[in-house]
């Protein structure tokens, strides 16, 4: 979760993704063969956004896990480079959102909303 200042950036996926489709979601994505989460959301962020991440991260900021899946976001304040959409393939649109902005969004989880006001109630 990259966050500045009163907002925090998410991508809004693609109508036609296969999962979560049309949606407003955390930049990140899935772990690859050999790799550790930190080193997963460094890449991903890094080929979504063209970021770079400082290191290292240390704990994730929250946590969640489903039979389908285990979900861990880091909250990001620093980082290299503007972040742009450098997947759009698998974002139609990035932007900066207010915790009050998030509200009247479709997220890619209902849990989000929480998580974004804790990121930016600790900032």
């Amino acid at each position: 979760m990259l966050v500045r200042a009163d907002s925090v950036l998410l991508c809004h996926r693609c109508i036609d993704r296969e999962w979560y489709p049309d949606v407003w979601d955390l930049p990140g994505g899935h772990l690859e063969a050999n790799e550790t989460p930190t080193d997963a959301i460094v890449r991903e962020v890094h080929e979504e956004l063209g970021v770079t991440l400082p290191g290292p991260l240390g704990p994730h900021s929250f946590h969640r896990a489903t039979e389908e899946f285990e979900l861990r976001v880091w909250t990001c304040r620093t980082w290299s480079g503007s972040p742009a959409n450098c997947a759009p393939d698998e974002h139609d649109e990035i932007g900066w959102f207010t915790e009050r902005e998030t509200r009247s969004l479709r997220l890619a989880d209902d849990v989000y909303g929480s998580w974004i006001l804790q990121a930016l109630a600790s900032g």
